[in-house]
């Protein structure tokens, strides 16, 4: 491989998250088209894909309250309609990356991960190194896992990202949301808010300070535990990078893996 990127395709971009199990089969696809794109550009760039769960996922485990533990016939029972409301999800976005050329590899998450007070401690890791090996795009999502003091929890995409990373050393990871990186306030509430172009050690903890929750309905955290999850990942690996961009415009994700100045993406995390 020329190089290997981490791709997250956030919940707020891929679903509406206001509205339960709504999926946004347009933008799925146009960014699969990105992505194709730039592996037709670029054939050694590896690629592993990542999605979050946004109204399917999220909602559903927020009524069960699966986060927080499982205990309990009808707590386990919420527990395995979550996962099957994200599969369903899940299978909107293989199917959309396969239709455009993409030989993507759907990787359930909860088949062998396993937690400990909702942190993710180990979970398959041959399955994502034999795809990118035989030039595979393997599939991870938002999903339930086992947990040994809680029962069951919810491990975010971002959870898996950082338990791959410390194995497969990826050059890049890239977030895509509904907006253009991390600001100082909510852009989709208030319009003065103003986006962060670099995170790094200089600024990080007048960053933390300023960060809140996402928009809509989010169990794994809201915007903090997701940027905190990327820092404390680039700390421990020097050279990697982090981009945070929106999937709402138009051919972001093809320039940022192309690694082209066509469109100014988002903010960087770098330490």
């Amino acid at each position: 491989m020329s190089e290997l990127a981490f791709v997250k395709l956030g919940g707020s971009v891929i679903t509406d998250k206001t509205r339960a199990e709504t999926a946004r089969p347009e933008v799925i696809r146009r960014l699969a088209r990105e992505m194709a794109s730039a592996m037709a550009a670029d054939p050694g760039l590896g690629l592993v894909l990542g999605h979050g769960s946004g109204s399917f996922g999220h909602i559903a485990a927020q009524r069960h309250g699966t986060r927080g533990g499982v205990r309990g016939t009808d707590s386990w029972r919420g527990f395995a309609e979550v996962a099957t409301i994200a599969a369903r999800l899940n299978r909107t976005v293989v199917d959309a990356f396969h239709d455009a050329g993409i030989p993507v590899w759907s990787l359930q998450p909860s088949a062998s991960a396993h937690c400990d007070g909702g942190e993710l401690e180990s979970m398959a890791l041959e399955p994502v190194t034999k795809a990118l090996k035989h030039g595979l795009v393997p599939v991870l999502y938002g999903d339930v896992a086992l947990d040994a003091s809680q029962g069951g929890t919810i491990i975010s995409t971002e959870q898996i990202f950082v338990y791959l990373a410390r194995y497969l050393e990826p050059d890049r990871i890239i977030l895509v949301g509904t907006v253009d990186g991390v600001f100082d306030g909510d852009p989709l509430r208030d319009p003065s808010a103003r986006q962060i172009p670099e995170i790094s050690a200089a600024n990080w903890a007048s960053v933390e300070a300023l960060l809140g929750g996402s928009h809509g309905t989010d169990v794994t955290g809201g915007m903090l535990a997701k940027v905190a999850d990327m820092v404390d990942l680039v700390r421990q690996s020097p050279g990697l990078e982090v981009q945070v961009i929106s999937g709402e415009q138009e051919g972001a994700l093809r320039t940022v893996l192309e690694r082209s100045t066509e469109v100014r993406a988002g903010t960087v995390i770098r330490w």
